[in-house]
C-alpha cells in the first residue's frame, strides 16, 4: 500500500558517538562494506522521497564529503534532544507538504515496508497526527515506553502516551512495547508540534515524543505500528554493537544465498559485501571473503581462504584455494585461478589458467593461455601502469616476468625464466635468459678454503 503525499526523509545523526571511540562519524563505520547510513538510505530511496535531510553535528565534513548531493545538511549545534534535532530540519523543508519519516543514522536496518507501513498509517481513516513505529524487545531495558490501547485480539492502536525511561513510573516500565524513536507525521503537523515541545524534564532536553502527548492533549489521535522483528531497530553504539550487527547481517545473508541455491560448506566461515551477487550451484568453500562489487556467475567453484573483492566471474570457473581477485579483475568461462594467483584489472580468457604464485595486473589473457608458477606481469613503472596482452593459447614459462607494455602473441611460448621486455610474435618461442657459467670444480675448492677458515677462527 502506498499514498499519493510526497514523502521527506529526516535523519538524524548528530550525535558525538562518543561509545565508538573513533576518529570516524559513527554513521560512517560499514556493515558488509556499506556505511550504515548507506544501507538506511538505500532502504528509504525504494519509497522514493522528494526530499531527504540528514541532521548533523559533531562530523559534519564527514557527513557532507559522504553525502555529496544525495541530501541536505542540517546542522544541530548545540544539542538539546531529538525534538530540537528534528526542528533543525525545518528550513530544509521549507515549502514541502506531505508526509515525513523520521529516522536515524545509527539504526541502519530498518526495511522499506515498515517505513511504508508507518506513512501508510498517517493515511488511514482515524487520520493519525504522529505514527510511532513500535517494538517489542526481549528485554526492555532503557527504552522508553509506549502506553497504547490494544483491541481484542491485542493489536495495538491508538496511543495514551509517550514516555522516556527515566521519566517513567513503575507501571509504566511494566509495559513491553518499547519506542524505536522513528516516527512519521504531517510536515505541518510535525513542526506545528515541535514548536510547542519544552524541555522540563529529567535530562532538560526536547524530547520527540513530546509531540504525541501535544497532540493528544489538543485531543487528536496518535498511532503505533509494531515491527515484528525487533532487531530491525537495534541502534548501534559502540564496536561491539558494531560486530553484532556485521554478525547479524552476515547470518540473514548466508542463509539467502544458500536458499537461492549457492553452497557453502562452512557457512558461518564466508563473510559478504553488501552487493554481492551469487549465481545458483555456487560453491563456496571455508574462509572465503567477499569485498564490495563481486558478481558471481552459475555453477563457479570457490575454493578456500580465498579473497575477491570488485571482481566478476563467469560460469563455470574455479577460483583458489589462497586466490585474490581484487577490482577490474574479470574471470570468464571455465578459466581457473589457482592458489596464491592475484589479479588486479585483468581479464583471464575462457578457458585460460593461471594455477600457481602468480600475480597478473593490468593484463589481458586470451582464452585457453597457460600461465606457469610464478609469472607476473611487471605494470608499474613507479609512475604509470602499463598493459600485457597475452593471446590465446600462449603458454608462459614458469618464473617469467613480462614487462609491460607488451604484447605475446597467440600460440606463443615464452620459456622459463624469461625477463621479456619486447613483444612476442604469434607463434614465436621467446626465451630470455643470461649464458650460464661453468666453471668445473669452483664449488669444492671454496667449501674447502671457507672450512680452513672457519677451523682457523676457533683456534
Amino acid at each position: 500500500m502506498t499514498t499519493a503525499s510526497p514523502l521527506a526523509i529526516i535523519v538524524l545523526a548528530a550525535g558525538k558517538g562518543t561509545r565508538m571511540k573513533s576518529d570516524t562519524h559513527k554513521v560512517l563505520h560499514s556493515i558488509a562494506g556499506r556505511p550504515m547510513l548507506d544501507h538506511l538510505l538505500a532502504s528509504a530511496s525504494i519509497l522514493a522521497p522528494a526530499r531527504q535531510v540528514v541532521v548533523a553535528g559533531h562530523g559534519r565534513d564527514q557527513l557532507e564529503r559522504a553525502l555529496g548531493a544525495r541530501a541536505q545538511i542540517a546542522v544541530q549545534d548545540p544539542q538539546h534532544g531529538t525534538g530540537h534535532a528534528v526542528q533543525q530540519a525545518e528550513g530544509a523543508l521549507a515549502g514541502f507538504s506531505g508526509d515525513v519519516l523520521i529516522l536515524y543514522g545509527d539504526v541502519p536496518f530498518v526495511s522499506a515496508a515498515t517505513m511504508r507501513a508507518m506513512t501508510a498509517r498517517l493515511h488511514e481513516a482515524d487520520a493519525p497526527m504522529v505514527v510511532v513505529l513500535g517494538f517489542e524487545p526481549a528485554e526492555p531495558l532503557q527504552y522508553g515506553r509506549v502506553i497504547a490501547h490494544q483491541d481484542a485480539a491485542g493489536t495495538y492502536g491508538r496511543i495514551a502516551k509517550m514516555v522516556e525511561h527515566k521519566d517513567a513510573t513503575a507501571e509504566e516500565r511494566a509495559c513491553r512495547l518499547c519506542n524505536s524513536g522513528l516516527m512519521a507525521a504531517r510536515a505541518e503537523d510535525l513542526f506545528a508540534l515541535l514548536a510547542k515541545v519544552g524541555n522540563d524534564n529529567a535530562a532538560g532536553e526536547y524530547y520527540l515524543t513530546d509531540i504525541v502527548n501535544i497532540a493528544n492533549a489538543e485531543g487528536r489521535s496518535c498511532a503505533v505500528v509494531v515491527t515484528p522483528d525487533p532487531d530491525e531497530v537495534a541502534g548501534i553504539n559502540s564496536r561491539a554493537e558494531l560486530a553484532e550487527a556485521e554478525g547479524a547481517w552476515q547470518r540473514r545473508r548466508r542463509e539467502r544465498a544458500m536458499a537461492d541455491g549457492a553452497s557453502l560448506i562452512a557457512p558461518e566461515t564466508v563473510w559478504f559485501a553488501w552487493d554481492t551477487v551469487l549465481g545458483r550451484d555456487v560453491t563456496i568453500e571455508p574462509n572465503v571473503v567477499f569485498g564490495p562489487g563481486v558478481s558471481v556467475a552459475d555453477h563457479v567453484t570457490i575454493h578456500a581462504f580465498s579473497h575477491l573483492e570488485g571482481a566478476r566471474v563467469a560460469a563455470y570457473a574455479e577460483i583458489g584455494p589462497y586466490a585474490r581477485l581484487r577490482p577490474g579483475a574479470d574471470i570468464r568461462e571455465k578459466a581457473k585461478v589457482g592458489n596464491f594467483v592475484e589479479l588486479k584489472k585483468a581479464v583471464l580468457g575462457v578457458g585460460a589458467k593461471a594455477n600457481h604464485l602468480s600475480y597478473i595486473g593490468d593484463a589481458e589473457v586470451g582464452a585457453g593461455a597457460n600461465i606457469g608458477a610464478g609469472t607476473i606481469t611487471c605494470n608499474y613503472d613507479g609512475y604509470f601502469k602499463h598493459k600485457t596482452v597475452i593471446g590465446e593459447r600462449a603458454f608462459i614459462g614458469s618464473n617469467s616476468a613480462l614487462i609491460a607494455p607488451v604484447r605475446i602473441g597467440a600460440d606463443a611460448i615464452v620459456a622459463a625464466g624469461s625477463a621479456v621486455s619486447r613483444d612476442v610474435a604469434d607463434g614465436e618461442l621467446r626465451m630470455v635468459r643470461a649464458e650460464q657459467l661453468v666453471k668445473p670444480g669452483w664449488a669444492d675448492r671454496f667449501h674447502d678454503a671457507m672450512k680452513r677458515k672457519k677451523a682457523e677462527a676457533k683456534k
